[in-house]
């Protein structure tokens, strides 16, 4: 039997296709959000997890460090003949503490394939004595669960030219649930108010009441910086947003293109002690610096070719946001352009900063514990909004 005198709730229109929008666009990207989700909340620790587990090859031990480091051709060459790699090695990172190992790089990658496994040939890490020339380990960095993880955040693994598109869809999708969410959320007056913002409990013992309330309070809390999470990450995946981010803080569609430096040096033979002599250049110029990386193939990720030698210099360790670049001619080793952090543009200093604000890294550790938190409540938000309408789901064949 119905109840006679039932006067349904007055819902305003806004509420009413906000709900409608919520839940549908819910249902249809549900899977892919907890995806995307858990292996970016995953992902938040990499730096920390993996600089305890290589601490062994990253510093040295005492008795191993020497008055000079061996030059870097020679130690490129050890590297080469040891590991016996059909690829050449691709870059080095160098550490500006004297205690912390050389990072050799090998990396190579194609466009074919459907998948991430398909298209990287090559994604290995040796860690080197720079004044002995032991190698002291070597990370598979492919198969590694980190960047696995990584690759499954930026497109479930697929080809590299589509597969963010699969991500960044439903991340689209997942910004208008944010914002339909916070409208359903919204309280009408200041009674309600009080039960949105905290979990209430006391004489409650219906799981799905409980449920709601979680998808209900986390999702409010959480929202705001999965927003700053959502646009972060497709900024990455469009360029249209990343050229509306450097309109609105340059006054420029795009961000200022590297001028090609030439320099009579590049006439004469390649000289073999190039790199020492970029390295040596670059350490004076920025001493208080992390670290700097520098190609060694003559190629840049993309597999083009460079004209020059650039060097990345990074101002603190696990953060890409204060990069400094400096350009030598790849013959000589001659400097042809040094391009300091506090010279860029808004829109440039932005650029290098959206990895580590997309990762919490850019906030420290502080930073990192708050995003780790953010992740793991999107994570749970598909599974309790999908309890939620399925209790209610199961709730409208019964009359009461």
């Amino acid at each position: 039997m119905r109840k006679k005198h039932h006067h349904k709730k007055k819902v305003s229109p806004a509420k009413k296709w906000s709900a409608k929008l919520h839940l549908w666009l819910g249902l249809s990207v549900g899977i892919i959000v907890f995806i995307v989700s858990l292996s970016g909340t995953l992902y938040v620790f990499k730096d920390e997890i993996q600089n305890s587990l290589r601490k062994e090859a990253i510093y040295l031990k005492k008795e191993d460090i020497g008055k000079k480091p061996l030059s870097i051709h020679l130690l490129r060459e050890k590297v080469t003949l040891e590991l016996n790699e059909k690829y050449p090695v691709s870059a080095v990172e160098i550490p500006l503490d004297k205690t912390k190992a050389y990072q050799f790089e090998y990396y190579d990658k194609s466009k074919k394939g459907w998948n991430y496994f398909q298209q990287v040939h090559i994604n290995k890490l040796v860690y080197v004595n720079q004044y002995t020339g032991q190698i002291l380990a070597v990370y598979d960095e492919k198969y590694d669960v980190f960047n696995i993880l990584k690759y499954i955040h930026w497109g479930l693994l697929l080809n590299s030219e589509w597969g963010p598109y699969t991500v960044g869809i439903p991340t689209v999708i997942f910004v208008i649930m944010l914002i339909t969410g916070i409208i359903l959320w919204w309280p009408k007056n200041k009674n309600a108010r009080k039960g949105r913002f905290w979990f209430n409990w006391e004489n409650v013992k219906n799981w799905k009441r409980k449920n709601y309330d979680l998808h209900n309070v986390l999702g409010f809390y959480a929202s705001f910086i999965a927003l700053l999470l959502s646009v972060t990450g497709l900024y990455f995946a469009y360029p249209y947003v990343k050229n509306t981010f450097t309109f609105a803080l340059s006054g420029s569609w795009e961000l200022p293109k590297e001028k090609e430096r030439k320099s009579p040096d590049s006439l004469m033979a390649k000289n073999e002690a190039v790199f020492d002599l970029a390295a040596a250049q670059t350490e004076k110029l920025y001493t208080k610096s992390s670290s700097f990386r520098m190609t060694l193939n003559g190629k840049n990720k993309k597999g083009k070719e460079l004209k020059n030698l650039p060097v990345t210099v990074y101002g603190m360790d696990g953060r890409y946001s204060e990069r400094n670049i400096l350009t030598f001619d790849k013959y000589s080793g001659k400097l042809l352009s040094n391009k300091p952090h506090h010279n860029l543009n808004t829109a440039e200093k932005y650029s290098n900063a959206n990895y580590d604000i997309h990762t919490g890294s850019y906030f420290g550790i502080i930073g990192k514990v708050i995003w780790f938190i953010a992740g793991l409540t999107c994570t749970s938000l598909p599974v309790t909004g999908f309890l939620v309408w399925w209790g209610k789901r199961k709730k409208k064949g019964k009359k009461i």
